[in-house]
């Protein structure tokens, strides 16, 4: 028998969010279902909700950055159990047979993954995702929220956290090297944090420097405005990897004369609009344009406990369900330090 779960939804491209319900999967012999704590807002799902993406599903109930606690398990469950603390991030499913899946790089996967909203799961049906009181979902795609974190600041971890871990590993950012961040919103300030726990020497670019002080105070040994033009002089041939976290259009080019011989530009913010560059800024210095796009199951469990370690958790601003089309505009015209997440107790009341 399925299951009934209050949620928070949009019926329509850019339509105010209501209350509502959505039907959950009854459990399943190896699901686990999740009463969910705390949902992260994240700027992807601003882009859905509103159709900037492309053609969505309505109606829609977003978010992919999930926290709360296990409340059953499925009969052949062995990775979890009842009570423990669990994530959900921005997939559900993949085909686990393509190389991709093989290699636990699922993000990847050949066939297409199941994202936690806006998608169809294999059978057809549609997901809804974690601005909800519950979700079901296998126990090979539920992450362990390790004792370290609290469950407000662990929640944007599954998406932010793990979309600058992933490249800050993949490229190899750690002692001797010099990392610069460009951007310090929800996704820059964890790459700041993680970069620094890392061992890199963090440097944030970002348009202006009122942030200044809690860059630092997160771990950043430099910051400069790169609407400062010296900044690009003064910094010329200085990094060995730049990861852009920025949704707007930058100047590929400028970005790329800032790195070292064989040095890395990584893009994991989503600019809507076509970005260009002159080739010759690569082949000075045998310089890397290259993407990112979240990580494995693997390697964002790996990311979890790693931000337990080193007592990391993104910086959030606690909001109800009555928030959230507020804080949508907000996250838009870039009024956030630095996540929103939706205490999900107050969506209940249909």
């Amino acid at each position: 028998m399925s299951l009934t779960v209050p949620a928070l939804l949009t019926p329509s491209a850019g339509a105010p969010f209501e209350r509502g319900t959505v039907e959950r999967r009854e459990l399943g012999e190896h699901d686990v279902l999740i009463d969910i704590a705390y949902a992260g807002i994240c700027h992807s799902d601003i882009h859905q909700a509103r159709e900037e993406w492309g053609k969505a599903r309505f109606p829609m109930v977003p978010g992919h950055e999930i926290a709360g606690l296990i409340s059953a398990v499925g009969s052949g469950v062995t990775k979890h159990a009842v009570g423990d603390r669990a994530g959900v991030g921005c997939f559900v499913d993949s085909c686990r047979e393509c190389e991709m899946c093989l290699a636990g790089e699922e993000q990847f996967c050949l066939n297409g993954n199941v994202g936690t909203y806006n998608s169809k799961a294999y059978d057809g049906s549609p997901t809804y995702g974690g601005y909800s009181t519950q979700i079901v979902v296998d126990e090979n795609y539920a992450l362990r929220i390790p004792s370290g974190i609290s469950l407000d600041v662990a929640a944007p971890l599954l998406c932010a956290g793990i979309t600058l871990y992933s490249p800050l590993k993949h490229w190899g950012a750690g002692p001797g090297k010099k990392v610069a961040i460009v951007g310090m919103g929800g996704l820059g300030h964890m790459g700041v944090q993680l970069a620094h726990a890392l061992g890199a020497e963090v440097t944030v670019l970002s348009q202006s420097l009122s942030k200044q002080a809690d860059g630092l105070a997160l771990g950043a040994d430099h910051y400069y405005a790169s609407s400062d033009r010296q900044t690009f002089r003064d910094l010329r041939r200085s990094f060995d990897l730049i990861i852009s976290t920025v949704g707007a259009d930058i100047d590929v080019d400028a970005y790329l004369s800032l790195l070292r011989f064989e040095g890395s530009l990584v893009f994991v913010g989503l600019p809507e609009n076509k970005q260009s560059f002159r080739v010759f800024s690569l082949t000075g210095a045998r310089r890397n344009l290259s993407g990112s796009n979240i990580g494995g199951i693997r390697e964002t469990q790996e990311m979890l406990d790693f931000c337990a370690e080193h007592g990391l958790g993104s910086v959030v601003e606690t909001i109800t369900a009555d928030d959230v089309d507020k804080a949508y505009d907000r996250v838009v015209n870039s009024d956030v330090r630095y996540r929103f997440v939706i205490d999900t107790s107050t969506i209940p009341a249909v």
